[in-house]
């Protein structure tokens, strides 16, 4: 909340610049005081306030997403042999969770990756281990560019929706906290959606 202040200044004097600086360096995996979430659902509401053109922010959130993410994904992919031999600290997988990705990845191809890159605080990890499985460039980027329309995208979206009920929202319970119960939602409809798919499927 006491960020936002903050956000707001930033976004008015660099504008699109910001926008896809803030949400490519986290695409990055370079940790950002202020998550792509929040960023993006606010950028929304500027759309709607008429400060920002709504089809400039998409496209702009859209690319840094899409841009961020298949850097990261190439960097993993190029090295990931000495990764693997070498297992230094700061990598996050290690050698069992790698083997447990590779299982999933073969049995669900595609479909891990887009849902991986639809779920929070799993996104990053999902292009690394993609790298590292040397997952097929071309199903990587095609996929990842259909996650960014839905996940950023969507939230730029959400914002703009949210836009006539912000400062309501900001008054009675607090932004931050309607904001996380919204994307809880969403994550809860995906996970439910997900597991009638999957009987459906399996059914067949």
């Amino acid at each position: 909340m006491d960020k936002l202040p903050e956000l707001a200044f930033y976004l008015a004097k660099y504008g699109y610049y910001a926008i896809f600086l803030l949400v490519f360096i986290q695409e990055l995996g370079i940790p950002n005081p202020i998550t792509n979430e929040l960023v993006l659902i606010f950028c929304g509401y500027l759309s709607y306030t008429g400060t920002l053109s709504f089809y400039k922010v998409i496209l702009v959130a859209i690319s840094a997403d899409f841009i961020g993410t298949s850097i990261l994904f190439f960097i993993f992919y190029s090295f990931s042999k000495w990764l693997i031999e070498h297992s230094p600290k700061w990598l996050p997988l290690n050698g069992e969770t790698i083997e447990k990705l590779k299982t999933r990845l073969l049995r669900h191809g595609n479909r891990s990756v887009f849902v991986g890159r639809l779920t929070p605080f799993l996104r990053g990890y999902v292009s690394v281990a993609a790298g590292m499985l040397h997952v097929k460039p071309q199903a990587f980027l095609g996929t990842v560019i259909i996650s960014a329309v839905t996940w950023s995208g969507g939230l730029v979206l959400l914002g703009r929706l949210i836009g006539p009920y912000w400062n309501q929202m900001i008054k009675e319970s607090g932004l931050i906290s309607n904001i996380v119960l919204i994307v809880v939602l969403i994550i809860v409809i995906m996970f439910i959606g997900r597991y009638f798919m999957r009987r459906q499927m399996n059914a067949k």
